[in-house]
């Protein structure tokens, strides 16, 4: 079945939103190698710069979602987007490393906008969710893989970072004036009944709400979420710079037209655009086991992974590609299996509550690790770094598997309880 005008219309509007909050998100870890060389900071330092302002991305989530409540999605992805673009044009001013910081906290309050109001103007406004969310998962995917990849390419092309920053924020401010002549209904898919229930929420209903959250199995999802995060985070904000160090990707030459293009990076982008598939594997499977046993599975694999690393880096430069790979594909195989978790265990009432939480955990405590990160590289050793790495997914799993357990132990006393009643 076809997408109507107006479902076509928000379709167009969220998916250069979503693309684009990790266009901006994802070419930051790119920029991070070149700022510490440029300000010859340590990178203990530079990690909690960089986590702070990924820590705002997340942390802005809650607030945002009342904001958009209270004024409107198609308002407040406009603001993100004009927002985003000027954060860059900031960092293309910046000539300390304190500059950039400032870049970076304006670009996480304003993105942190992006995710609340794009899915509740998805939520709201379009009659075939299922496929217009499909869509917009997959255009925030291609936003992640074309981020850092742009930003690579662009950085090989021009001398300066500061151009290249400024150039990358030029999509945003196209978008923003795409989305102002954008015409749509953002209230279409909803009846009279839905318009009163999703009235913005006073103080009281959203503290009992969110007592009703985490005093249910939601507690234990929002933990491995959170953990999920720690992992995600630290593993995508650090790799680019890792692989810059790797004996077997400095090794590589080019011929002179090429001189000064980084492998790593491209490695790297590589990881990103085969997540797709693993984004892909990952809904797949939800319709089929448990999301519980998915990630399980997962965070098993990825706790090998990342124990792996350190002995794959002195194999060669192939094992690292394909370990690269491999790594992208389980590292967002995961995103589909916690978010059908969290539907799992919410109220349909706090469903939306449940999601800013989502975004809270992910991108809101998920940062932490940038800091651990930075202090353990810039102190300690790689290996270090992804034996902590390893611990966060081995957490995961733990959290998950316990969950399982816990699920499983209530379900059968329910049908033996049920049972006993009624054979009384």
């Amino acid at each position: 079945m076809g997408l109507n005008t107006n479902d076509r219309s928000i379709a167009g509007f969220t998916m250069a939103g979503h693309s684009l909050v990790h266009w901006f998100e994802t070419s930051i870890p790119i920029f991070l190698v070149v700022w510490l060389a440029e300000f010859d900071v340590s990178v203990a330092l530079a990690g909690i710069i960089v986590a702070f302002g990924y820590a705002l991305f997340g942390l802005g989530a809650l607030p945002a979602g009342v904001l958009v409540d209270r004024y409107g999605p198609k308002r407040l992805i406009l603001l993100c987007l004009v927002g985003m673009s000027a954060s860059f044009l900031v960092l293309a001013l910046s000539m300390s490393i304190y500059a950039v910081a400032v870049g970076l906290v304006c670009w996480g309050v304003t993105a942190s906008v992006y995710h609340p109001a794009g899915l509740a103007l998805i939520s709201t406004g379009v009659e075939e969710r299922g496929t217009v969310f499909a869509w917009h998962g997959i255009a925030g995917n291609a936003g992640i893989a074309l981020g850092p990849f742009a930003a690579a390419t662009l950085l090989f092309l021009v001398d300066q970072w500061q151009l290249v920053a400024a150039i990358l924020a030029v999509p945003g401010f196209i978008a923003a004036a795409y989305g102002l002549q954008a015409d749509f209904d953002p209230t279409a898919a909803e009846s009279e009944a839905d318009a009163e229930a999703n009235d913005a929420l006073s103080l009281g209903e959203f503290l009992t709400n969110s007592r009703v959250l985490f005093t249910s199995a939601f507690a234990v999802v929002f933990a491995i979420i959170a953990v999920e995060g720690l992992y995600y985070r630290g593993m995508l904000t650090y790799l680019p710079e890792i692989l810059h160090g790797l004996p077997a990707i400095g090794d590589i030459t080019f011929s002179t037209n090429l001189e000064g293009i980084s492998p790593g990076d491209y490695i790297y982008v590589s990881l990103l655009v085969v997540g797709m598939a693993g984004q892909y594997v990952g809904g797949k499977l939800t319709d089929r086991i448990r999301s519980e046993r998915g990630l399980i599975a997962i965070f098993a694999v990825l706790c090998v992974l990342a124990l792996a690393f350190v002995p794959i880096m002195s194999m060669g430069l192939v094992p690292i590609v394909l370990y690269c790979i491999v790594l992208g594909f389980f590292l967002f195989a995961t995103q589909p299996l916690y978010q059908d978790a969290v539907a799992v265990h919410t109220p349909a009432r706090a469903r939306g509550l449940s999601y800013g939480y989502t975004y809270v955990g992910k991108f809101g405590i998920g940062p932490v690790s940038i800091a651990i990160g930075g202090f353990i590289l810039g102190g300690f050793s790689t290996a270090l770094f992804f034996g902590v790495l390893a611990a966060f997914a081995f957490g995961g799993m733990a959290l998950t598997a316990g969950l399982l357990v816990a699920l499983n132990r209530t379900n059968w006393w329910q049908t033996t309880t049920g049972a006993t009643k009624s054979s009384d």
